[in-house]
């Protein structure tokens, strides 16, 4: 089971439970891949709903790998995320908010 208050969700990836979390590792990583971009940038693009698929891609990389798995980008282009598009962006939303908050009882 996924721990909220470690920042953790859980996602089916081909039918496989995974559990992401965006660790500081994860997210040096994160911002190393937006190159120019910020962390700040991208929560003010999911809170404005102005994210791009490309910003889906890299939050849920980000967190799988937080969670301990060790693919990459590519390892998802052809994977089926329970849900598809509309539960991954969500997915990568609370991902953002549980990494810089607690979680409401």
């Amino acid at each position: 089971m996924a721990n909220p208050w470690e920042g953790e969700i859980a996602v089916r990836i081909d039918g496989e439970r995974h559990v992401m979390k965006l660790t500081l590792g994860a997210l040096a990583e994160l911002e190393a891949h937006l190159q120019s971009d910020s962390i700040v940038a991208l929560v003010e693009r999911f809170e404005t709903a102005t994210f791009t698929t490309r910003d889906v891609v890299a939050l849920i990389v980000a967190g799988l790998r937080g969670g301990g798995w060790r693919g990459d980008a590519s390892d998802l282009l052809s994977a089926d995320i329970e849900g598809g598009p509309p539960k991954a962006a969500q997915l990568a939303g609370q991902l953002i908010v549980r990494a810089f908050s607690f979680p409401e009882l």
